[in-house]
């Protein structure tokens, strides 16, 4: 099982930084639908800069936000004193979740279970159910197989499932878990499966060629 890997935030670009500093309008979803739902204590697994963890304090709900970028946390910890809203904040591991058992209504996890291998992954949605109360809800979202560099076998190979990506925000490059709807539900076996949806995502390769990037995103409930 690879080591998890913070991201390398002092160097990315201004134009990537701007766009997680953003909050995506899943989060805002969530955060109105789980408010009506009656949920609230809600983990923002992978906070990165913060950009949900503010979203969902701004949304009247109990948001703990956890993240292994010490740089990330504190970035969030300095936004959340501007904006006058209160946020649990830590440093810490998704392969192991500092937080006792049944502790989450709800954990929000965007882009993020994905940076890692096929065996990490089964111990993160292990770690997920662990600290979810029974019948909490999960946003999470996956690196697609139907990726054209996936398809393509592009990068190095770290097991059937995992390539290694280098060049992007993370330290040092990282594995990345691209799954299937069929590997979902198998991960998800102790999860009620909501909702699964497709996006793709087009950039330019260095001859000008469109590359796809394809997600799942899911949203489930404990048992």
């Amino acid at each position: 099982m690879v080591q998890s890997k913070g991201w390398d935030w002092e160097n990315v670009s201004e134009t990537y930084r701007a766009t997680h500093l953003k909050p995506t309008e899943d989060c805002q979803h969530c955060a109105e639908k789980w408010k009506d739902a009656g949920y609230e204590a809600v983990l923002d697994l992978g906070a990165g800069l913060g950009r949900h963890s503010i979203c969902f304090a701004k949304n009247g709900l109990n948001v703990s936000a956890i993240d292994i970028s010490e740089y990330g946390i504190k970035h969030l910890q300095a936004w959340a004193a501007t904006e006058n809203v209160s946020i649990e904040t830590k440093v810490g591991d998704m392969l192991s979740l500092p937080y006792a058992d049944n502790s989450f209504d709800c954990i929000f996890a965007y882009h993020v279970i994905s940076h890692s291998d096929s065996i990490g992954i089964r111990k993160i949605i292990k770690e997920i159910e662990r600290v979810l109360k029974p019948k909490g809800a999960v946003y999470l979202s996956f690196s697609s197989k139907g990726t054209d560099d996936f398809i393509e076998t592009v990068r190095p190979k770290v097991d059937d499932n995992t390539m290694y990506w280098e060049g992007g925000a993370d330290i040092d490059g990282s594995p990345i878990f691209y799954a299937s709807i069929l590997d979902i539900t198998e991960l998800l076996s102790n999860f009620t499966i909501n909702k699964i949806f497709q996006r793709e995502m087009y950039n330019k390769d260095e001859s000008g060629n469109d590359r796809k990037s394809e997600y799942h995103y899911v949203s489930a409930t404990r048992g």
